[in-house]
C-alpha cells in the first residue's frame, strides 16, 4: 500500500541523522558549472511499486528513442529498510544516481545538509519551470532561502473513504452521508459501531512511526486551519485552536472505542473492520473490491468541499550532486514532468501530477475516470511538510505527543501539543 512504501521507516531516522552529520560535500550542492552543463548518459531510480515501474520504464524508453547520445538507465530503487535510508547511504558513498523519482519532502532537508542535492534554481530555467508547472503550491517546496532542492512532482491528496455497504447496514445515507462537521462525524461513527455494522468507525494505524500523522492529524489540521502547515514562519502552528480541536476529536474517537488503540494485522478498511479510512488516490485501485464513497476530511463546523484543504502525501524528484552529467539530468527531469509524461503518470498510477492546471489540462481523463475526480480537485488545496534538516524529528515529536495524549489518553491533549510545539520550535530554529 502506498502509505507503507512511501514512508521512511523508524530505523531510518537515526541513519539519516548520522548521515547528515557525516555527509560529503557542500550543503549547497551542485557540482559546479561544468557538471551543471555536462551532457551524456545518466542513471535514474524510480519507485518499486508496479504502476510506477511501468510508467518509469516507458518514460525512459521514450527519452532514449529521441536522445541516443544521452542514454538513460532506469532502475527500481535498491532494496533497503526504507528508500530514504538507501538514498542517504548512496549520498554518503558518493554513488547516488543522477535523479531519484521517489524523494520524500520530509527527507529533502537532510539530503541537502549532506550535500547530496543540486539546487535546481541554479539552472537558467530552474525556478521558472518549477513555478510555471506547479503554480502557487511550489512555494511550499522551497528551502529557507527560497531555493528548490526538489522538483514538486506528484501528490496523493488524502480524503475520507467510507464503505457504502456498512453505512447502509447502519441506517446511514450511503450516497450523501453527513460527515462534514465534527458533530456529524462523531454521530455517524457512534451509529456505525453501536449498530454493529463495523467494529470501528475509522481506525488509522495507532503505531508510533512519525509518518503516521499524515493519515490522522496532518490532513485534519490542514482542513481545520484553512491550509496551514504545522510549522509557519519558522514556528509551530499546531498549538492553536485548530490543533486542539482536531486532537480533541480524535481523543473522543479513541476514548469511546470508535477507533482502535491496537494495530490491526491486515487492511482494516478492506476487511470491513473499519467503516472509514483516510487515504489518497492510490486507494482507488487498492479498494476495487469495496463499495466505497469519498468525502473531504471534516472540519469542526463544516467547510465546503471546494474550500477544504488536506495533506499532500507528495513524492518529488531530486537531482543528486554525484551526477556528472547534470545538464542531461535536468532535461530528463523536465521531460519526465512535461504534459505528455504527466498524462501517462496519471493514466498509469492514478497519482496527481503537481500542476497548477491539473483539472483543466486533463479534463478528459477525469471525465472518463470519475473515481479520481475528487482527488484532481483536491490536489489544488494541499499542505506539505516544512523544509529543513529536522523535519523528520519534528514529525516524530508530534507523533510521540499524539500517541501519549490522543491515542492512549495518558496525558492532557492540550498540554501535550503545547510541549510538542516548544520542541518543534527548537528544532525549527536549528534549521
Amino acid at each position: 500500500m502506498h502509505r507503507r512504501t512511501a514512508a521512511i521507516g523508524a530505523a531510518a531516522v537515526t541513519a539519516l541523522g548520522l548521515a547528515a552529520c557525516s555527509g560529503g560535500g557542500d550543503a549547497g550542492g551542485g557540482g559546479g558549472d561544468d557538471a551543471r552543463t555536462a551532457t551524456g548518459p545518466i542513471t535514474i531510480w524510480y519507485s518499486n511499486n508496479e504502476q510506477e515501474v511501468a510508467w518509469g520504464e516507458a518514460m525512459v524508453e521514450a527519452w532514449n528513442a529521441e536522445h541516443p547520445e544521452e542514454e538513460v538507465t532506469g532502475q527500481e530503487i535498491p532494496a533497503g529498510s526504507s528508500s530514504e535510508e538507501v538514498i542517504s547511504a548512496a549520498i554518503t558513498a558518493g554513488n547516488a544516481p543522477c535523479l531519484v523519482l521517489n524523494t520524500a519532502p520530509s527527507a529533502v532537508g537532510q539530503f541537502q545538509k549532506q550535500g547530496g542535492l543540486v539546487d535546481l534554481s541554479g539552472f537558467e530555467d530552474g525556478a521558472s519551470y518549477i513555478e510555471e508547472r506547479s503554480g502557487d503550491v511550489a512555494a511550499q517546496y522551497q528551502d529557507a532561502e527560497g531555493a528548490y532542492f526538489q522538483m514538486p512532482w506528484k501528490s496523493n491528496p488524502v480524503v475520507v473513504f467510507y464503505n457504502k455497504d456498512l453505512f447502509t447496514q447502519a441506517g446511514l445515507d450511503p450516497e450523501a452521508p453527513a460527515l462534514s462537521t465534527y458533530d456529524e462525524f462523531l454521530a455517524a461513527s457512534r451509529t456505525l459501531v453501536e449498530s454493529g455494522a463495523a467494529q470501528f468507525a475509522i481506525s488509522p494505524a495507532p503505531t508510533s512511526e512519525f509518518f503516521q500523522s499524515q493519515f490522522d492529524f496532518l490532513p485534519m489540521f490542514a482542513a481545520q486551519s484553512g491550509g496551514q502547515g504545522f510549522v509557519e514562519d519558522g514556528e509551530a502552528a499546531f498549538d492553536s485552536d485548530a490543533g486542539y480541536a482536531v486532537a480533541e476529536l480524535w481523543r473522543t474517537l479513541y476514548d469511546e472505542g470508535l477507533s482502535s488503540q491496537e494495530q490491526y494485522q491486515g487492511d482494516v478498511f478492506a476487511d470491513g473492520v473499519s467503516a472509514m479510512s483516510i487515504v489518497g488516490p492510490w486507494a482507488v485501485k487498492v479498494y476495487e473490491g469495496v463499495n466505497w464513497g469519498a468525502v473531504p476530511v471534516p472540519t469542526q463546523d463544516g467547510t465546503a468541499p471546494e474550500e477544504t484543504w488536506t495533506f499532500s502525501d507528495a513524492k518529488n524528484i531530486g537531482l543528486y550532486t554525484a551526477c556528472e552529467n547534470q545538464g542531461t539530468a535536468w532535461e530528463v527531469l523536465k521531460f519526465a514532468t512535461g504534459e505528455e509524461q504527466d498524462a501517462a503518470l496519471l493514466e498509469t498510477t492514478g497519482q496527481m501530477p503537481i500542476r497548477a492546471d491539473l483539472s483543466t489540462t486533463y479534463a478528459e481523463y477525469f471525465a472518463a475516470n470519475p473515481a479520481y475526480e475528487r482527488f484532481g480537485d483536491q490536489a489544488s488545496r494541499t499542505v506539505e511538510v516544512p523544509a529543513g534538516p529536522n523535519t523528520v524529528a519534528m514529525l516524530q515529536t508530534i507523533r510521540d505527543a499524539w500517541s501519549e495524549s490522543v491515542i492512549f489518553g495518558r496525558s492532557d491533549v492540550r498540554e501535550a501539543l503545547d510541549a510538542a510545539a516548544a520542541e518543534v520550535d527548537e528544532l525549527a530554529a536549528q534549521g
